[in-house]
């Protein structure tokens, strides 16, 4: 049940533009396989929206692309299978938290791993960055920040819940169809159970971009060697990575949110009915089908 697409399970921000958009294809519950085949070129325009692109460095970043793409094919797409069949264990039997927990452990390393095989390639076109590209960078964030204010900082505490727990819903009935008024009650106590603090979150998306924005002004003026540039990125990843699990001022909170979300997927797979279950059960089967389809070409 990793997929579940709750703000502290995708915290992991936006490390390197179109790895993170692999990402997210993967969350893209309909129609798998056509987003995945054309993933390389989606990709491809969404780190160019973020840096413009010069014409020199597409060549290289289009190349890298389609690397990157051939090798999780080749060597990624059969793990998300056992995940899924995992989950399907899962849902057909009585799943605990420390099940889910392991889910979210599992996907999580799944995560770092593609970014952690992206590093060369990141390190390559950071060596290659000009500062108005990374100027175009901080902009694209800047406007990012906005639209997560708009969306997700409107009106009071109250509204901002209910705008969260519209935004789970909707992933949960993608999964599992429709539920049923005496459902959605029990849901909307588990949601609102969880910790809101949107300031927090804003201020940590800032951060995570500001790391990023430091390392590329650095990589752009000390043109350190190859090695050099991975090793630097290489440490950023993991520590952005780590930030939630490191002691801090803000471990507590992002404790409590984390526990709170695994609890809320918890609440959902013990109120399906068995014919929500099997619901979930078919679109996992049909992920199940596209992904072994997929690492087959």
């Amino acid at each position: 049940m990793e997929k579940f697409n709750t703000q502290a399970l995708h915290h992991r921000g936006a490390r390197y533009i179109f790895v993170m958009l692999l990402l997210a294809l993967l969350g893209a519950c309909s129609s798998l396989k056509l987003a995945y085949n054309n993933g390389d070129t989606l990709l491809f325009w969404w780190l160019d929206a973020y840096v413009d692109l010069t014409s020199d460095q597409k060549p290289g970043v289009k190349s890298d692309i389609g690397d990157l793409f051939r090798w999780h094919r080749k060597t990624q797409l059969q793990d998300y299978v056992q995940l899924l069949h995992t989950a399907q264990r899962q849902l057909h039997g009585t799943p605990t938290v420390a099940d889910l927990q392991a889910d979210y452990r599992e996907t999580r390393a799944r995560a770092e791993a593609v970014l952690m095989k992206a590093v060369p390639d990141i390190a390559e076109l950071a060596l290659k960055l000009t500062p108005a590209q990374i100027v175009a960078m901080e902009k694209k964030f800047d406007k990012n920040n906005r639209d997560f204010r708009k969306k997700n900082m409107k009106g009071d505490r109250t509204e901002q819940m209910k705008f969260r727990y519209k935004k789970s819903m909707e992933q949960f009935e993608l999964w599992f169809g429709d539920f049923s008024r005496e459902q959605e009650a029990v849901l909307r106590k588990a949601s609102d159970a969880r910790p809101l603090d949107n300031e927090l979150w804003l201020d940590e998306r800032m951060r995570r971009q500001q790391s990023i924005l430091d390392m590329a002004r650095k990589i752009q003026q000390e043109k350190p060697t190859q090695a050099v540039a991975e090793g630097w990125i290489r440490d950023l990843v993991k520590e952005l990575f780590d930030r939630m699990e490191k002691p801090s001022d803000r471990k507590a909170f992002f404790d409590a949110y984390l526990a709170s979300n695994i609890e809320l997927v918890h609440t959902v797979i013990r109120i399906a009915t068995p014919e929500q279950k099997e619901h979930a059960n078919k679109r996992m089967q049909g992920w199940i089908d596209d992904l072994n389809a997929l690492a087959l070409k």
